[in-house]
């Protein structure tokens, strides 16, 4: 006999008692340490030491039941004391007693030893039904979901009984695993003992069908039920929230209240995500008062629910008040106030209630620094995001996931892609939201050809990608006019099943027709017209528009008019910009006063600057001016650039310096105004004006954006830089374009010097004009592509005068179509002629 001794009592146990339990494996080593460190204070050892002592003599069976339920309740808090209690069972013969069993189960599982427990269970020569559900409870607490439908099948192999707590279970291990035929099974188990009626079954039965998305079914059962309890009514009314069918939750909401049924907090958090997704201001404001009037005005978990909703439809200030308002706020709380402000714009209220959470010293979880971390997306704020992210490192913060996701989002989004990379490369692990952060990053931020290796990568880790990755994509095809790769993209949505929805069918449209494709773009544009969609709309007009088909562009709009679908500001402005690409000044105009007339559409500066550069096209600049002059705003730097625009292609030069000294004083920062001042003053031979414009750009840092042409040959991008010798065929290249330029001289080609716009000798200047990047790209594309196929060409800049004349001769020469899209438009050579007609 041992004593685990206490401050001033003992408790006695017997050696031998824990050689009997094969499941008890205590060495004199463990007894010794449990000696040394008693685990239970004193005067519980002295109650379980008189339970015990009790227990050894004969008592009545209920006595000793009733004593060690009792110990296994007050003692279930560590492994060592139920193990103890259950060694007092065997010794006293009463460990096939089912009541005592449920209590071990209980116990065992209750810790996480949910092997021991079915040690125990097993052990049950006739396990009974409440034994059963203890051991399926006892799985779904410890999350062992899979082991709840096996042990179902078993207990009807074996005849058990089931009742409404092991239908309940059992579905709840469905609903979770995503087991439809299983869960299947249950239900029809359930219709057949009735239970489906019993308001626990029920509930389940609700929640296992509303998973699947079958709501009829879910209402059916609901409606069957003869007691429907306030869960049953959650259950519904949360199914169809969950599927957004907003109306019907609303619905069901009142006629629980005409039924009599008090809300709950959950029914209240229900409706009130209801409101915050659908912007019901006027219903959100009456849930509020039916959460006072209901006495939910204390519950942290209601209230946290009205600040979230509050913040969703744009009342932060009600949020905030709700917030303040509080008596006691969970991390959750601080969490949907904070993502609030940030939802709303206010990035500096977000960070000032982070710094009011650290003061009062409560923790924050990775949700607090995501909400900062999109504020400062959202504001592009690389300082503030650079100190979160060093803060986090600072302070141990293990990012997860979620976290460094955004973190990664952030860095791409205020133009670090370099950190962005960085940070993606020291992930542990990564899904799909993680690579297409960073592919849309590099994306965006002029990175195409990276974003487009990524995705071999992804590819290569068999990372699927989503519909977002995929448009990502095709934007990133679209940039660099590369047509085989964005076939491929459209070919991976067919292939794996992607819906074909209104926007993925517009950023197709726009990808064919910046590729030169406009025939595939009207096909697509034809096949997802039902979708009456305005942005489908714009991207077909827009793409017609940059192939110089103004009229064609107009057909759409018709097209929309007639089938009801509504303009929006993006119409009228890839309108006006096809109008200005082929010339039609009298259609664009009378667009531009249609919008507010026909359309209650007001002008805004993007929507003036189209009629400007239309107008400045076509030679009309004192009508621009005017226009300019009478707008009802001050004019913006994209509509006065247009007039500049316009001034050097018709050579007004005082009109063009004015303009210049006017958008030189709204931003001297943007290199453009500079180049294309600098370019006036060239074409009017005054070089001093020049030096003192590059010696300005030189000074402020400014730097003159350099052209580059794009050539895909196979499955390769190769890039030209005007005057580039680095090319491979660099020789070849030269060559050709050597014999070209004979070539095209003996036709009748004369060079247009004006183009170059720098002081040198004409010798030179036709030189320079010779290595500009698009003959280069023309060059290599004669030299690596098929006799007699098509070369693709795109630009990032405008093609200059010389270069548009000198294509056309080539393209009769060479008997081939050149499609060349530069910054604005696409221009198609075909024996000699351009498709624009020498206007652009």
């Amino acid at each position: 006999m041992y004593k685990l001794v206490g401050q001033n009592t003992a408790l006695e146990f017997n050696i031998a008692t824990f050689s009997y339990a094969w499941f008890v494996p205590l060495s004199y080593i463990h007894l010794t340490h449990a000696i040394a460190k008693p685990m239970i204070p004193s005067k519980l050892i002295h109650n379980a030491s008189r339970h015990l002592q009790y227990a050894s003599f004969n008592q009545s069976p209920p006595s000793i039941f009733f004593r060690f339920s009792s110990l296994l309740h007050q003692f279930s808090n560590t492994l060592f004391h139920v193990k103890s209690i259950h060694a007092q069972i065997i010794i006293n013969g009463v460990y096939n007693e089912s009541f005592l069993v449920v209590k071990l189960i209980k116990a065992y599982s209750g810790l996480g030893f949910f092997g021991i427990a079915r040690k125990v269970f097993d052990q049950c020569s006739h396990p009974e039904t409440f034994l059963c559900n203890a051991m399926m409870a006892g799985y779904l607490r410890n999350q062992q979901c899979k082991e709840v439908p096996i042990l179902f099948k078993m207990m009807g192999s074996c005849h058990i009984d089931i009742n409404s707590y092991t239908c309940m279970f059992a579905l709840k291990a469905c609903t979770s695993l995503l087991d439809f035929q299983m869960g299947m099974e249950v239900v029809r188990d359930a219709v057949a003992e009735g239970l489906h009626l019993h308001p626990i079954v029920g509930s389940s039965v609700i929640n296992f069908w509303v998973k699947f998305g079958k709501l009829g079914d879910a209402r059916a059962v609901f409606d069957e039920m003869p007691e429907r309890d306030v869960v049953c009514w959650n259950s519904m009314i949360g199914g169809y929230v969950q599927w957004q069918c907003f109306t019907e939750a609303i619905r069901m909401f009142l006629e629980m209240i005409n039924c009599g049924i008090r809300p709950s907090r959950v029914t209240m958090a229900s409706l009130l995500k209801v409101c915050g997704e659908s912007g019901l201001r006027k219903f959100g404001r009456c849930l509020h008062s039916c959460v006072l009037v209901c006495g939910m005005g204390n519950d942290v978990f209601v209230l946290t629910s009205l600040v979230d909703m509050y913040s969703k439809i744009g009342e932060t200030n009600s949020a905030s008040l709700v917030f303040n308002s509080m008596c006691s706020r969970t991390l959750v709380s601080w969490n949907a106030m904070i993502s609030g402000y940030v939802q709303n714009g206010m990035v500096h209220e977000s960070f000032a209630l982070f710094s009011r959470l650290v003061q009062i010293g409560a923790g924050f979880d990775s949700g607090t620094l995501v909400s900062l971390i999109q504020g400062c997306c959202l504001t592009s704020n690389l300082r503030s995001g650079k100190s979160i992210h060093s803060y986090i490192i600072r302070k141990g913060f293990e990012p997860n996931l979620v976290l460094s996701t955004a973190i990664v989002d952030m860095y791409c989004k205020c133009g670090a892609t370099k950190q962005a990379i960085t940070v993606f490369r020291r992930m542990d692990t990564r899904n799909v939201i993680t690579w297409t952060a960073l592919l849309v990053g590099l994306s965006q931020n002029g990175y195409a050809e990276d974003a487009l290796k990524l995705f071999c990568q992804m590819q290569e880790e068999n990372v699927a990608a989503n519909s977002v990755t995929l448009v990502s994509l095709v934007h990133c095809c679209t940039h660099l006019g590369s047509l085989k790769k964005g076939r491929s993209i459209h070919a991976h949505f067919i292939r794996h099943g992607y819906t074909l929805d209104a926007i993925n069918i517009s950023a197709l449209i726009d990808m064919y027709a910046k590729c030169g494709k406009i025939h595939s773009a009207k096909k697509l544009f034809n096949n997802g017209f039902p979708f009456k969609d305005s942005i489908l709309c714009n991207s077909m007009i827009m793409g017609y528009g940059m192939h110089g088909y103004g009229h064609q562009a107009l057909g759409v709009f018709g097209r929309m008019i007639e089938e009801g679908v509504k303009p929006n500001q993006t119409t009228f402005i890839s309108l006006l910009t096809a109008c200005s690409h082929s010339g039609l000044v009298e259609e664009g105009k009378t667009l531009f006063h249609s919008m507010e007339r026909d359309h209650g559409i007001k002008p805004s500066d993007k929507h003036y600057a189209c009629l400007v550069d239309l107008l400045s096209r076509a030679g009309h600049l004192e009508e621009a001016d005017t226009l300019v002059k009478q707008m009802p705003f001050e004019p913006s730097t994209d509509v006065l650039e247009a007039l500049l625009s316009g001034c050097r292609t018709h050579k007004n030069i005082n009109m063009g310096i004015q303009m210049a000294d006017r958008l030189l004083s709204l931003n001297d920062l943007n290199s453009g105004i500079y180049v294309m001042l600098s370019n006036i003053y060239a074409e009017a031979r005054r070089w001093d004006a020049v030096n003192h414009i590059r010696g300005l750009m030189r000074t402020r840092g400014l730097k003159k954006t350099p052209a580059y042409s794009l050539i895909e040959v196979g499955n390769e991008l190769h890039t030209f830089f005007a005057g580039d010798d680095s090319h491979p065929k660099w020789e070849d290249i030269h060559q050709l374009l050597e014999n070209l330029r004979i070539e095209v001289e003996a036709c009748g080609y004369v060079p247009d010097t004006s183009c170059v716009l720098r002081d040198v000798n004409e010798e030179m200047k036709v030189k320079l004009l010779w290595g500009h990047s698009e003959r280069l790209a023309i060059a290599f594309g004669l030299l690596s592509t098929p006799y007699g196929s098509l070369i693709r060409i795109t630009k990032n800049l405008r093609v200059c005068v010389d270069c548009h004349n000198v294509t056309k001769y080539i393209s009769r020469i060479v008997k081939r179509e050149i499609i060349v899209r530069d910054a604005n438009r696409f221009h198609h050579f075909v024996d000699g002629q351009c498709s624009c007609n020498d206007y652009w």
